[in-house]
């Protein structure tokens, strides 16, 4: 890991294509940063903030965002796969088609977000804020969303099997036509109250 670059503030930067390696960020901010196809492993962000950043095709590997701001950076379709995003917060983003495989994003705040068609699988979403946020025709498989707040959450035709659903209150969430498995069933109808077996 090279030296932390900190409290820096990079704007109207073209890192288009960058390599970002294993590079470390401390408490820096990125305005109207260009990351297109920038490539990043094993890189690390701490406590940083992005604007207007576009992070449009690019790919993430073993990289950690923690306790990031993002507003108004646009990450179609980014992929991000064993990435740390723990206590990350998105407002105005646009995250679609993202891909996440992988990593752990507890206690990220996506209040509202719009992930029709995301790909989330096998990600730590601990305590996650997905109040309203719109997952129709999402794929969230294997996803740990114990302690996730999903009310109001849009889940019609999204793929949920293998994820944990302890958390979801099916009356508060369009759900029409989502897909599950027996055992999320199990959950579910004991979430409405009922006695199973």
């Amino acid at each position: 890991m090279r030296e932390p670059i900190e409290d820096v503030t990079f704007r109207h930067e073209d890192w288009y294509g960058e390599e970002l390696a294993d590079r470390h960020f401390v408490r820096c901010e990125f305005f109207h940063v260009d990351l297109t196809e920038a490539v990043s492993r094993g890189a690390v962000f701490t406590d940083c903030t992005f604007g207007n950043v576009a992070f449009n095709a690019s790919r993430h590997t073993d990289s950690a965002f923690a306790r990031c701001a993002f507003k108004r950076c646009n990450f179609f379709e980014a992929e991000l796969t064993g990435c740390k995003l723990v206590g990350s917060s998105f407002a105005q983003c646009d995250l679609r088609p993202l891909r996440i495989d992988g990593g752990d994003w507890s206690f990220a705040v996506l209040p509202g977000a719009d992930l029709r068609g995301a790909r989330l699988t096998d990600v730590r979403m601990r305590e996650v804020d997905l109040t309203a946020a719109n997952l129709t025709g999402a794929t969230v498989t294997g996803v740990d969303l114990s302690g996730a707040q999903l009310h109001g959450c849009r889940l019609g035709g999204a793929d949920l099997r293998g994820s944990d659903l302890t958390a979801l209150d099916p009356t508060v969430v369009e759900r029409a036509g989502a897909r599950i498995d027996a055992e999320q069933a199990v959950v579910l109808a004991q979430a409405l109250g009922f006695r199973v077996g």
